[in-house]
């Protein structure tokens, strides 16, 4: 069953992220869901996200896959990392006018405290345009909140034991 990640950094100042900020005026706005393996999300972007005319940047693309893949770090791994590597392939155009895209975001492995996760980014029709391979940098729990402000998986899923 999917269920909405709360997002506990609404109320902490100076929070205005591009991805996840619902307070961002030029951001994307980004909610996430959690199943107990995968983070989802979908967005509809505007034209002004767009690269080639009725194409999402690329850039965009990357960002809402490193986005998704921090989202897992917290909610699957129960701590916050930073991105280390990105491997992004943009394999079809992503045309806007084929809204929502969904994303998928699933770890593959770790290695030590790198957590690679896999990212699919697919339009309304069901078509693969870029996927990516994210390697994140995790961090131990108290080093997380410490550095990170990660709040515990209790703000972010209350409901989890």
């Amino acid at each position: 069953m999917s269920v909405l990640i709360n997002n506990p950094f609404r109320s902490r100042e100076g929070y205005n992220c591009f991805g996840c900020s619902p307070d961002n005026p030029i951001g994307l706005k980004l909610q996430f869901h959690f199943d107990g393996e995968a983070v989802t999300s979908e967005f509809t972007p505007g034209q002004d996200f767009q690269g080639w005319s009725n194409v999402l940047h690329g850039g965009i693309q990357a960002t809402v896959m490193d986005e998704i893949a921090s989202w897992l770090v917290m909610a699957k791994l129960e701590t916050a990392g930073v991105t280390s590597k990105m491997e992004v392939r943009l394999l079809k155009p992503a045309l806007l006018d084929r809204a929502p895209f969904r994303m998928v975001a699933t770890l593959q492995e770790m290695q030590r405290n790198i957590a690679i996760i896999k990212v699919e980014l697919t339009d309304s029709q069901g078509q693969l345009c870029a996927d990516s391979l994210m390697h994140y940098f995790t961090y131990p729990q108290h080093i997380a909140a410490d550095r990170l402000h990660f709040p515990g998986i209790k703000a972010l899923l209350p409901d989890k034991d």
